[in-house]
């Protein structure tokens, strides 16, 4: 987006900063692959190609299935959605703030254009903070909206804003997802786990440089790796803010 809103704008970037992102993988000699090269890779059904590259894109914002997917599309690059069932389900609530959204009708067009789909839970909120039954509803029910949707299976989630735990992880595999990504600002690896493939998160002052840099292996860590104390007590605090205020959108 050119101008997004106020709340998002620090995880956007231009339709022109955007194309030249693509360029930069395009000419990088990555394969792009989307989560399900990835999971049958890690599950030891199938290898991948030689440097690989995921291209994910979380919530389901309007430029999804119109530029951002046609400029996708152009290139031949698959990349995998994410998409916020409330925010996009007709008389859906998420804890989104307001943002032009796609519909849950256009999830099957992104299909279509080469994308995958998978979920990003019903309503956007810090899932390590919630109660068991409230995590199971936004896994299952996410997960059940979208397979009606689209007409098959949906095996991946991503966490809002990354946000996870051991018990997360655990209900996510017990809700039949397949992989879940996280963030961890890391790139990946043939060691990642499952249940938190790390991700880097474009930011709107990242440059083509830095991509380019990220495609090159460089300048950022390699996961898996433990939870550092800061992420353990940030943790913490939000589930006992979470105690007194009830769920938060995750951002």
């Amino acid at each position: 987006m050119d101008e997004p809103p106020s709340w998002i704008a620090e995880f956007t970037v231009g339709p022109r900063e955007f194309a030249a992102h693509l360029d930069a993988v395009a000419d990088s000699g990555r394969t792009p692959v989307t989560i399900s090269a990835l999971a049958d890779h890690l599950a030891g059904r199938a290898p991948l190609p030689p440097r690989p590259v995921l291209l994910t894109f979380d919530d389901g914002f309007a430029d999804l299935p119109g530029r951002t997917a046609e400029t996708l599309a152009a290139r031949a690059l698959p990349a995998t959605a994410y998409l916020t069932t409330g925010a996009i389900a007709p008389g859906g609530h998420s804890l989104l703030p307001p943002a032009p959204m796609m519909t849950l009708a256009q999830a099957a067009g992104l299909e279509a254009l080469g994308m995958e789909v998978g979920s990003h839970t019903v309503t956007h909120a810090q899932l390590d903070t919630l109660s068991a039954k409230a995590l199971a509803a936004e896994l299952r029910t996410s997960k059940a909206v979208l397979e009606d949707a689209l007409g098959h299976p949906v095996r991946h989630l991503a966490y809002p804003h990354g946000y996870n735990s051991p018990r997360v992880r655990a209900m996510t595999a017990r809700a039949g997802y397949e992989t879940a990504t996280a963030v961890r600002h890391a790139l990946s690896s043939e060691r990642d786990e499952p249940y938190r493939i790390a991700r880097l998160i474009v930011r709107r002052g990242h440059t083509v440089t830095d991509v380019r840099a990220w495609l090159a292996g460089e300048g950022v860590r390699v996961a898996p790796y433990r939870d550092g104390p800061k992420t353990v007590a940030w943790r913490w605090y939000r589930r006992s803010r979470a105690l007194l205020r009830g769920p938060e959108f995750a951002g």
